[in-house]
This record gives structure tokens, C-alpha cells and sequence, in this order.
């Protein structure tokens, strides 16, 4: 039985069903915003997925290796405690997990070469932390998901 989050997520068998939940999770994510900065959302994101169709999953297929590595310390945290909902887990460090996923994507976006995509993820990017705390308890259903499966 896989121990860390990394063999979890990272194992090439299940790698391609990950990262569709992952980009599912996303997709959910965006759906359910509302109000005007959901709008902000949902346009930022539209306009992502237009400048580069399929960017997405590749994007989530790229970002996998260090998403994991981020959550890491969280995940062994969690198990050392016996955890049952890791989604729970991380919305009750939802500043800390944030912060760790978040930094994942500021990197990301520094090394980006594209302008347009560096000038959508800094619209969007001041919301960011608070739309990552809100996919939390959905990212750990889905880790908890593949986890039972490992």
C-alpha cells in the first residue's frame, strides 16, 4: 500500500486518472464562483483555456510532481495522526496548505514566457488564496479517493 502522497499520486498507473480528477476539481472549482469576482474567475479562466486549448490538464499534469512534493508534510502529518478526511486535515490548516499549493503556482508563473498567461494569473492571482482554501476539502476527497485505491 502506497504510504506517501507522491506514490500515490505520482504512480504512472494512476497518474491519468489523476489528473482528470484534478482538472474536474478545477473545473467545479471555477463553476461554482459567484458574484463579481467569480465572474473574474470564470473569465480568466475561459480566456486561459482559449489562448491554449487543452492547457488544463497539461498544466495540472505539470504542476502534479510539485503539487505533491507541497503537499507532502501535510499528508504525512495527517496519516501520523489518523486521519480519516484529509480534506477536513487541510481546511484546518487551509492558511498553510494554501500558501504551500499557491507557491507551486507563483513559481510556475514567474518562469512562464508567455505574457498573456503571466497577465491573467496576476488578475487572478489576488483571490487566489481564498479560492484555493475553498478547493480544499474537494482536493482532499480526491486525494482520499486515489488514496483507497493505492
Amino acid at each position: 500500500m502506497a504510504e506517501t502522497l507522491k506514490e500515490i499520486l505520482l504512480d504512472s498507473g494512476r497518474r491519468p486518472a489523476v489528473v482528470t480528477d484534478l482538472q474536474n476539481l478545477v473545473d467545479e472549482e471555477v463553476s461554482d464562483k459567484g458574484g463579481v469576482s467569480g465572474a473574474v474567475v470564470k473569465t480568466g479562466y475561459a480566456a486561459v483555456k482559449k489562448i491554449k486549448p487543452g492547457i488544463i490538464p497539461a498544466a495540472v499534469d505539470t504542476l502534479l510532481d510539485d503539487f505533491a512534493g507541497a503537499l507532502e508534510p501535510f499528508y504525512g502529518d495527517y496519516k501520523a495522526k489518523g486521519g480519516a478526511d484529509f480534506g477536513a486535515y487541510l481546511s484546518g490548516r487551509s492558511d498553510e496548505a494554501a500558501d504551500a499549493l499557491l507557491g507551486v503556482t507563483d513559481a510556475r508563473a514567474d518562469k512562464s514566457s508567455r505574457d498573456s498567461i503571466k497577465k491573467v494569473y496576476g488578475k487572478l492571482r489576488p483571490n487566489g488564496k481564498k479560492n484555493v482554501e475553498e478547493a480544499l476539502p474537494r482536493l482532499g476527497k480526491l486525494i482520499d479517493k486515489h488514496a483507497a485505491t493505492a
